[in-house]
């Protein structure tokens, strides 16, 4: 990846490129559910300097949204757009966070670029260096990290109508990259890394839908650290616009709505992916009810030219009692005048049977409000986390909050939906595509989540960050903003010894050098943020 824009700064103004000529877009085939990503527009040219404003800080109540994609001064780029964003955060340092998401220099045209940032203060402050591989066509972004560190990023590109998935690779928390490494893949690819200690250890694998490189073959896994790539194999019944995620045994889940049927839904199971010196063979496929359908491509919704979010799926990891449940959640349109609700179900013996879905919403019945790109993330000690973009209170389909919620027991009961963001216009800001890109993403840690989403503070489309819950290693047990008394009386239950058994109920605050161990170090840590505050 390049290290800086394209351009010269200067002036408060920053020289970009855009789109100067037009290609002509290819034809769907009848069988298409929905129109692949387009490559569209062509390679861009010199353009006048657009100019910068500052970035937008946003608050809503407690909570604070930080713009990711900004210039190198910290400013906004007025008249660019940046939308489809998905986030790794490094395991063994929390405090190193990576976003990449779709670049558009310009909303004249329709030409995107792999862009990303990096933070490593915990998300309070970005650095945008640029984008991998100037003028070349790139979207899809999907940001995972191993359990030493490593930080990937699988790119979508393309060759007229040839699609495929090219890898990145950073050891230094989003500074730098290596790559690109070709990885097969296709449109709405997703992935997922092995994280779990077992055979399958560092393994990544990856999914995508009917534009792709290789026919119906949409499943492919690297066991060398992203350096090389199994040949496709193929996915029964052909889940797509879902997720993948790995279960504490190592068995590997692909989740996604059936191909060319908006109303089936699939969970598909590898139990040998993980083996290195084996062929990928899916032993297990199920049909899911998830209470609807799939919407997507509605001239009259908050996202017109693009998804209401995909399929999620995730897995408990605590060791706890839910350890091994698999988790399903998707924007679903119910039966009934209601266009979109955010539905989820659970399986608790591998993916074979799932539990009716259920509404986690709580608007009043006959709202008719859109939740739309619903996500889902599973803690390390087992709580689910969830977040939506949400009508319910401006009753216009153009207008949506971020809201968010969560379940300590297992998606039995949910916390009541909070809105974390000010309103905003999902219509504002389209660079020559009617939509605000296709998903958000998140990541959850034991004291909460990080967030990263598209939104229009500032008129046009950006790049947030939000942090839900305190932030690891920094020392505030109670998740107010303050050093003080309170996170002091908890020191002694949480030095309770050497070792993992220290983390738990909020300690994790503590752990500031992450070494899965609160003592002395981190107190002498603690004791100089405390005399600071």
């Amino acid at each position: 990846m390049t290290r800086h824009r394209g351009g010269t700064i200067a002036a408060g103004f920053v020289v970009i490129c855009m789109v100067l000529t037009t290609a002509a877009g290819g034809a769907l085939s009848a069988g298409d559910p929905q129109p692949q990503e387009q490559v569209g527009d062509g390679p861009p040219a010199c353009s006048p300097a657009l100019p910068t404003a500052p970035p937008a800080v946003v608050v809503r109540g407690d909570y604070e949204s930080v713009q990711v994609n900004i210039d190198p001064f910290g400013n906004n780029i007025l008249g660019d757009a940046a939308n489809e964003p998905s986030i790794a955060v490094d395991p063994q340092n929390p405090r190193r966070i990576v976003i990449g998401w779709r670049q558009f220099d310009s909303i004249s045209s329709d030409f995107r670029e792999a862009g990303w940032a990096y933070s490593h203060d915990s998300g309070r402050t970005w650095t945008f260096p640029g984008v991998a591989e100037e003028d070349v066509f790139r979207s899809d972004p999907v940001l995972g990290a191993d359990a030493d560190g490593n930080i990937f990023y699988c790119s979508l590109t393309a060759d007229g109508w040839d699609y495929s998935c090219q890898m990145f690779k950073s050891v230094d928390g989003g500074v730098s990259w290596s790559g690109p490494i070709e990885a097969y893949g296709g449109d709405k690819e997703w992935m997922a890394i092995d994280r779990t200690g077992g055979i399958g250890h560092g393994n990544i694998y990856t999914a995508w839908d009917y534009a792709g490189c290789c026919g119906d073959d949409w499943f492919t896994r690297s066991t060398d650290g992203g350096m090389t790539y199994l040949p496709p194999v193929e996915i029964p019944l052909q889940p797509m616009w879902g997720t993948v995620t790995v279960g504490p045994d190592g068995a590997v889940y692909v989740a996604g709505r059936r191909y060319a049927d908006n109303t089936k839904f699939v969970c598909a199971r590898s139990s040998n992916a993980q083996d290195p010196a084996a062929i990928p063979e899916f032993d297990q496929v199920e049909l899911v009810d998830m209470g609807g359908a799939l919407e997507y491509y509605l001239l009259d919704g908050p996202n017109p030219a693009g998804l209401l979010g995909q399929v999620w799926i995730d897995a408990d990891h605590s060791g706890g009692p839910y350890h091994g449940t698999l988790y399903m959640l998707a924007p679903i349109n119910p039966p009934g005048a209601d266009p979109l609700d955010t539905h989820f179900t659970r399986s608790t013996d591998g993916g074979l049977t799932w539990d009716p879905p259920k509404r986690i919403n709580d608007d009043p019945g006959g709202t008719n409000a859109w939740q739309w790109y619903g996500t889902l993330a599973v803690a390390p000690n087992g709580r689910l986390h969830a977040i939506f973009n949400d009508t319910r209170n401006s009753g216009q389909d153009n207008i949506s909050e971020l809201f968010y919620c969560s379940s300590d027991d297992s998606g039995a009961t949910w916390s009541a939906n909070l809105p974390v963001s000010p309103s905003f216009d999902s219509h504002l800001g389209w660079p020559q595509q009617n939509k605000i890109g296709d998903y958000y993403d998140m990541v959850a840690d034991n004291l909460g989540v990080n967030i990263a989403y598209s939104a229009t503070f500032n008129g046009e489309e950006d790049v947030y960050y939000l942090r839900i819950g305190p932030r690891l290693g920094e020392c505030d047990y109670d998740g107010d903003r303050d050093v003080d008394l309170t996170d002091l009386a908890a020191w002694p239950d949480c030095m309770t010894g050497p070792g993992p058994a220290d983390l738990g109920s909020g300690c994790e605050a503590f752990d500031t050098d992450f070494d899965a161990d609160v003592d002395l170090r981190d107190f002498g840590y603690f004791q100089r943020v405390y005399g600071a505050d």
